[in-house]
């Protein structure tokens, strides 16, 4: 903003101080980052490794969270990895995490070896585990966490001495141990090994089971959701079960934020989903969810982070920029809506 001294002159205080504010304001918006996605005191570390569903090698699927208190991840899925770290550190994702100091490996090394504690694998199709196959030849030796058929999807179509060796501990011998497979059971809590963080996982409706995890630490949860259909097209109620328990645990927990999925914009069919969600129909899942929760200023602080919009070859409008204009068009509730990206830290 410029003020010649004849604008200047003519200006009131309260004009003058208003344009001030708003310059300064726009400033502080354009610079964040890390974007904080709450207004309170952050608890959580979300770091996109990948943000998009579909065909977008090297971009696909995979976040990594933590607790700020310590160094150590959890990955939420892993369609990409390897990348996903590279990305993460040209963009400086990590500057604020002690990390582990091996000479012999590079940054991305001691990242995958030493900080990444495990996977939470929501389920088995390949724009969600690509990454950790991948990676596995040079992987450290940690767990992968899924509900029992997702496990078995990945044994059975890829760690099968076929498709890949089997570098897990479990399934077609020889066990090269690399991975421990540990099935959750739906609905019961389990600690995260070398983390200070605990799990919960949910069945989601999708072509194959997918699963959400509810993940806590102290008295605040994060939750992220593999993909997964709205209920009123599934006829499973299963997002209502997550919604139900969530507005419980909300009585006396603290929601810090959530990630969930929006592959298609409104143009999508419902019969064309796949077990995919719409802005229309996130939205209607988040307004049902709304409406069980009694504390309703909760949700000014809670970060709603969309990821897995399918990337297209048609030429036109990007989806993203579609899909972020059909959410604010729909959000009278007022969601903090944020479009995850690779390579960006959010703090939560």
């Amino acid at each position: 903003m410029q003020l010649n001294k004849h604008t200047f002159a003519g200006l009131q205080l309260k004009q003058i101080c208003f344009c001030v504010f708003l310059f300064v304001l726009s400033c502080r918006l354009q610079a964040a980052q890390p974007l904080t996605a709450t207004e309170a005191s952050p608890i959580f570390e979300l770091v996109t490794l990948g943000d998009a569903g579909g065909i977008q090698d090297g971009n696909l699927s995979a976040f990594l969270f933590r607790a700020l208190s310590e160094p150590n991840y959890i990955a939420l899925d892993a369609g990409t990895v390897i990348n996903g770290i590279n990305v993460s550190l040209a963009n400086n994702a990590f500057k604020d995490v002690a990390l582990n100091a091996d000479k012999k490996l590079s940054l991305t090394g001691n990242i995958l070896q030493h900080h990444i504690k495990g996977y939470l694998i929501s389920h088995g199709h390949l724009d969600h585990v690509a990454g950790l196959l991948i990676a596995a030849p040079d992987d450290s030796n940690k767990p992968i966490y899924a509900l029992k058929s997702v496990n078995q999807t990945i044994m059975d179509s890829y760690f099968n001495w076929k498709a890949w060796p089997n570098f897990t501990n479990k399934g077609i011998p020889p066990f090269l141990n690399t991975y421990q497979v540990i099935d959750l059971v739906p609905q019961q809590s389990i600690s995260l090994q070398n983390t200070q963080l605990k799990v919960t996982a949910f069945s989601l409706s999708h072509s194959v089971e997918s699963t959400a995890f509810v993940i806590e630490f102290q008295d605040n949860l994060f939750v992220y959701f593999g993909d997964t259909g709205p209920d009123e097209v599934e006829k499973q109620e299963k997002l209502a079960t997550i919604w139900h328990y969530l507005a419980k645990q909300m009585q006396t927990k603290k929601l810090r934020g959530l990630v969930i999925e929006v592959s298609f914009d409104n143009q999508q069919p419902d019969n064309l989903l796949f077990g995919h969600l719409t802005p229309k129909w996130l939205m209607s899942e988040l307004t049902y969810f709304y409406s069980l929760v009694e504390q309703k200023e909760q949700f000014q602080s809670m970060g709603v982070i969309i990821s897995h919009i399918k990337y297209s070859l048609k030429s036109g409008l990007d989806p993203r920029d579609k899909i972020q204009q059909e959410l604010q068009q729909g959000n009278t509730l007022g969601f903090n809506f944020i479009l995850a990206k690779q390579g960006r830290r959010i703090i939560l």
